[in-house]
């Protein structure tokens, strides 16, 4: 109704009329969940970079995790991996992964945990038509060991959990894979959101930030 209403007044200008269908559809589109997923929160500005950081951690759910390869000789290896950083609202931060080892990067890990884990803001779509090399296309790379995860315990069901509310056909997957749940402890932040080289982030401001009340799927 309302929409129909506008489009019957037929001074508004062209310009003035898709703006407001872009905003209708942004306000709408938001509130609706998506095969398990709400429609992005606004992108932080650039002078906050926890902030973006956190932004990047909850609202991707795939990024590429690099580990050092005990297939070939030591020399770094990327993979693309699922991951959930917590519940819905409920966001941590910590990049958990549920993996197997007949997977390489699990074999990887269990031999030398040092890690990386890289994500892009390309793949959420706000950065428009800018290349993903782009600085004001934000990437975030989060370093440490990555570690294994119990399942019998408190942060163990919490992981399952967060990683079956984001990606549902992982409840599924072969048992006989024995698949592990991992967790990224986080030892350096490394953030590109604007021009100006990477911005400093220790890993205590980085998983204090009261970001984590926007982390949604």
């Amino acid at each position: 109704m309302l929409l129909h209403q506008f489009q019957s007044k037929s001074s508004i200008s062209p310009i003035i009329m898709s703006r407001f269908l872009y905003c209708f559809l942004y306000l709408l589109l938001s509130s609706t969940s998506a095969a398990g997923r709400i429609l992005l929160l606004g992108k932080p500005d650039p002078s906050a970079a926890v902030a973006t950081a956190r932004w990047l951690s909850s609202q991707n759910s795939w990024g590429v995790l690099s580990t050092i390869s005990s297939d070939l000789g030591g020399s770094p290896f990327g993979n693309v991996v699922s991951y959930s950083d917590g519940l819905p609202g409920d966001g941590r931060g910590v990049p958990y992964f549920y993996l197997t080892a007949l997977d390489p990067t699990a074999r990887d890990a269990l031999q030398d945990e040092r890690s990386s884990f890289t994500l892009s803001e390309f793949p959420l779509g706000t950065c428009g038509e800018i290349d993903p090399e782009n600085p004001t296309c934000s990437k975030l790379t989060l370093s440490g060991k990555l570690k294994l995860v119990e399942f019998n315990t408190t942060e163990g069901e919490f992981a399952k959990k967060a990683l079956f509310t984001k990606h549902p056909e992982m409840e599924g997957w072969p048992e006989n894979h024995k698949f592990r749940i991992f967790k990224l402890n986080i030892e350096h932040i490394f953030l590109i959101d604007w021009f100006g080289g990477p911005k400093p982030i220790s890993p205590s401001e980085y998983l204090e930030s009261a970001r984590n009340q926007v982390s949604v799927f």
